[in-house]
């Protein structure tokens, strides 16, 4: 019997009410989610102006948007410590925002410029922050797996207490080589957390059509690695999971994978036309929508007044003024940077000289 190719509705998280939001409240602080409001947002205007940007021609290259998924590493990063590590994908500007980058250098970074992130080399989708230990977003799909799982290596043979936080898509589990690593990761017990950034689709490709087994946290049974599926919109629910995935690293258990599910509004890239699935589709989750609960929730408990919450909106619109204002102010690298931040082996055998 063939499988029907059309496109399928991605399941939903259950609605965060009123009433779950003020139970939830009760654990975390006032300064929590004031943090995760103002993170979030200038995640979410940092994203729409680039979004702009792109269309206007200003930079050129792919450009991948978070937006809508911002729970995720505001959880993350509240649940982790400096000293930890992320790695992700090339859907990767909401990271190292939630991580404290500068927002000015990674809008330099889109255009291409000498001041950004990456000294305008990386472009869009290969965001770098050392002192931040943001190692990167990845252009190759998958390969963050294997890289970040080494870097985990590296903390244990090093005899920290750090924990490797491996971001990918949902797309990204088929590849072989997250099965070779688990094994791996598993059997020496490394303080890694691998996180689905399950938006349901691989590009414009649902879960359901790509395979058997929807439940991605089931992939982690073949190796007895502790798993667990997690509400993406829901921050409170994105740090508990996160907490107790650190806490296992920590202790030496090993690793967790964590099927968090979550939905991008904007298309796979800004050249998506978004035809494999409904506008209805997208209206239901956001109504989910991340800030808009935390924006609720500081409002229902009186944590800050309509101006407080109007500062804040000033200060994240004039952060992103200012990101645009300090890119095109920046100039480009100079030709001789080609020559810089390369592997170079001496004597290399196989080039001659004519």
């Amino acid at each position: 019997k063939l499988v029907s190719m059309a496109t399928k509705t991605a399941s939903k998280p259950s609605k965060t009410t009123t009433k779950s939001a003020l139970k939830s409240a009760s654990k975390f602080s006032k300064e929590t989610y004031v943090k995760w409001y103002k993170d979030m947002l200038l995640m979410r205007r940092f994203e729409e102006k680039a979004g702009q940007l792109y269309i206007q021609q200003k930079f050129g290259g792919f450009c991948h948007l978070y937006i809508g998924q911002e729970a995720i590493v505001a959880g993350t990063v509240s649940a982790s410590k400096p000293t930890d590590k992320h790695m992700t994908a090339y859907r990767d500007h909401a990271h190292p925002i939630g991580l404290g980058t500068d927002v000015r250098v990674l809008m330099a970074e889109l255009f291409g410029r000498s001041t950004g992130c990456s000294k305008g080399k990386g472009g869009s989708m290969h965001f770098f922050d050392k002192e931040k230990n943001f190692m990167g977003g990845h252009g190759i799909v998958g390969a963050q797996i294997p890289m970040g799982t080494g870097v985990a290596f590296a903390e244990k043979y090093n005899g920290t207490d750090n924990v490797v936080f491996v971001s990918m898509g949902d797309g990204a589990v088929r590849q072989g080589a997250l099965h070779e690593t688990f094994n791996m990761a598993m059997n020496w017990k490394l303080p890694v957390i691998y996180i689905i950034e399950n938006n349901n689709y691989a590009m414009g490709t649902s879960v359901e059509r790509t395979t058997n087994v929807t439940d991605l946290s089931k992939i982690g049974d073949s190796y007895e690695m502790p798993s667990k599926s997690v509400n993406g919109m829901s921050p409170e629910a994105v740090h508990e999971a996160v907490e107790e995935a650190v806490a296992r690293a920590r202790r030496g258990d090993g690793p967790t994978l964590l099927d968090i599910r979550t939905y991008r509004y904007k298309g796979h890239s800004m050249s998506d036309p978004q035809k494999y699935r409904t506008k209805e589709e997208v209206a239901e989750w956001m109504e989910q929508d991340p800030i808009e609960h935390c924006l609720q929730v500081i409002k229902e408990n009186k944590w800050l007044t309509d101006k407080q919450i109007e500062e804040i909106d000033a200060w994240v619109k004039n952060e992103v003024e200012e990101s645009v204002k300090f890119a095109e102010e920046s100039p480009y690298p100079d030709a001789d940077e080609l020559y810089e931040d390369i592997y170079q082996e001496p004597n290399y055998p196989y080039i001659i000289e004519y």
